[in-house]
């Protein structure tokens, strides 16, 4: 249903739009998890191994995908703002064609590549198969990933996060039983686990189509609205490409890592692959942050609010940063007991609780550049966070982690302090570009009152 967020209380619209956005994350993280949990029940080292890898794999298509679904939400929302009804429409039937197309080369391309994929991320002799398995039906699930994350987008640009959560709540319910059934009735493994998670995509798919036709939902779209048009599709691609391309480095890095933990042998790839995994949710809401920034800024900005842009921004930054404090103090006390949820293994559960311990602290700094990061989406300057993102990856996260792994042998809490070390470096990057932004627009309005004298 469509909403207009440019009114009202902010921290009330700011709290409102964000904790359904909240819910859908931990909802679709609880996807890899209930795999790697179940796995873990009925399964040995090897294979929960083997999902672990896989899902890393899999978590930086979906990432990739719906950053470049960023683009459409931001042009969506500007639309709203501004109260043009037919670009929205526009936007929203090339977005369909655009992902269509593309999720149908995607899905082709990566199931013949699934044997390279398996040897460059160096995944362990014991968990190649499992891996290779789990890869190949995930991939011929690709098209039903891509349409459940477009229409999310499509909803949340239009100002309702809550129907994407109802979506992937039924996904996410059927998951779980399947998991069961594949995983600890048939014995199928990591393809079990794989079948599953496939399967309860689509049947999400199937669930929100339903609802598009049944129900008044603020979606109209005409045959032409799905008529290609090069402006809107280079307006999402434009905005996306940047934002797709940075969350697929950051997914890059944490394979490389994971490459690095690899070497190490089992019991720390094991540990890496479950402490990713609680990490996914202590970044619930840093990342719902970063899109509840995006959706409100952009409606704001195509409205002419940048004042109360800014004061959106400011107010998820106060919630991310609070709630990553918490995380952090939380798992400093007890982080092995979270890591032994996923693994009876007490060397795993030991090394996981040393990489913990010194990785939480990202959540607090990366809720930071994640919430500037909507910001800039919403300008239309996603490029800003592909660069901030990079340089933090290329100077700092990857190459501190190889020295870790190399002079700290016996522990892998220097590894887990690399990205909150990155984190940093983009913090400062994102500040300074915020300020830069703001100096230049109040440059801009006082030209323009000279002019108008």
């Amino acid at each position: 249903m469509e909403k207009n967020l440019t009114t009202g209380s902010v921290w009330k619209t700011v709290l409102y739009f964000s904790l359904p956005y909240i819910l859908s994350y931990f909802l679709q993280t609880l996807y890899g998890m209930a795999d790697l949990f179940i796995i873990g029940q009925f399964n040995g080292v090897e294979s929960t191994t083997a999902v672990s890898v896989g899902s890393q794999v899999m978590h930086m298509l979906t990432v990739m995908i719906v950053g470049l679904a960023m683009g459409a939400t931001v042009m969506i929302g500007r639309a709203v703002g501004a109260g043009k009804q037919e670009q929205a429409s526009r936007v929203i039937g090339n977005t369909f064609v655009l992902f269509t197309v593309l999720s149908v080369f995607f899905t082709g391309v990566l199931m013949l590549a699934v044997r390279l994929i398996v040897s460059v991320i160096a995944t362990p002799a014991e968990a190649v198969q499992g891996t290779s398995a789990y890869l190949m039906i995930c991939f011929m699930g690709v098209p039903f990933i891509t349409a459940y994350n477009i229409i999310s987008s499509v909803f949340r640009g239009m100002g309702d996060s809550r129907s994407p959560m109802y979506f992937i709540a039924v996904a996410c319910v059927a998951n779980i039983a399947l998991d069961y059934i594949f995983i600890g009735v048939m014995g199928l493994g990591p393809a079990g686990a794989a079948l599953g998670t496939v399967l309860s995509q689509t049947l999400s798919v199937a669930v929100s189509l339903m609802v598009i036709l049944r129900r008044k939902t603020g979606i109209r779209l005409a045959a032409g609205d799905f008529k290609p048009h090069r402006d809107t599709m280079w307006g999402v691609l434009k905005i996306g490409i940047p934002v797709a391309l940075q969350d697929g480095f950051i997914q890059v890095a944490f394979i490389v890592i994971t490459v690095i933990a690899n070497r190490r042998g089992l019991n720390d790839a094991a540990a890496v692959g479950i402490v990713e995994k609680i990490i996914g949710i202590l970044f619930l809401v840093p990342s719902s942050m970063l899109q509840t920034v995006s959706v409100l800024c952009a409606q704001n900005m195509g409205a002419g609010r940048r004042d109360r842009a800014r004061l959106t921004l400011r107010y998820a930054a106060v919630v991310a940063v609070v709630w990553g404090c918490a995380a952090s103090i939380l798992m400093q006390l007890d982080a092995d007991s979270f890591v032994g949820l996923f693994s009876d293994s007490s060397e795993v559960v030991r090394l996981g609780g040393q990489y913990m311990r010194g990785y939480v602290w990202d959540v607090i700094l990366a809720g930071i550049h994640f919430c500037f990061s909507g910001y800039f989406c919403a300008c239309g300057l996603s490029g800003i966070s592909f660069i901030h993102n990079c340089l933090s990856i290329i100077c700092v996260r990857i190459p501190f982690s190889y020295f870790a792994s190399k002079h700290f042998t016996d522990t892998l809490f220097p590894m887990g302090l690399a990205s909150p070390a990155g984190s940093a470096l983009s913090v400062i990057v994102c500040a300074a570009a915020f300020f830069w932004l703001v100096k230049r627009r109040e440059l801009e309005r006082e030209l323009e009152r000279q002019g108008g004298k």
